[in-house]
């Protein structure tokens, strides 16, 4: 299906320390039966956003997608290394059926749990 006007955004809270998760990286993904493939790899900003959409205002098309944050190099930053972290990298697949709406898959993530939602 083809693109329309929708666009989809991300943003990392780091539940942990009470702030926005800065200097993670994400890669986008879109899959298609077995076939997955790489669209983009972003780098969250000071406000734990990236600069720009994931996905550009008019390029978001019907489809599924998986938003993969590698937070586990984020918390290692913060003297929580370790050989085998709990929380490491988190994937996120999700569906667009609207190619006209603005879809927001935020991240809320400690060392030891995480959870997303369909933002605004």
């Amino acid at each position: 299906m083809a693109a329309g006007t929708g666009f989809l955004t991300t943003h990392i809270l780091d539940t942990a320390n009470g702030c926005p998760a800065h200097g993670v990286k994400i890669e986008l993904y879109r899959l298609s039966g077995d076939a997955r493939e790489h669209i983009v790899t972003m780098v969250t900003n000071n406000d734990g956003r990236t600069d720009q959409p994931v996905i550009a205002q008019g390029e978001l098309a019907v489809g599924t997608y998986e938003l993969v944050f590698s937070i586990g190099d984020y918390f290692a930053g913060y003297g929580q290394k370790q050989a085998n972290p709990f929380i490491d990298v988190v994937p996120i697949r999700f569906g667009i059926s609207k190619s006209d709406e603005h879809y927001h898959v935020p991240l809320l993530a400690s060392p030891f749990s995480f959870s997303t939602y369909r933002g605004s």
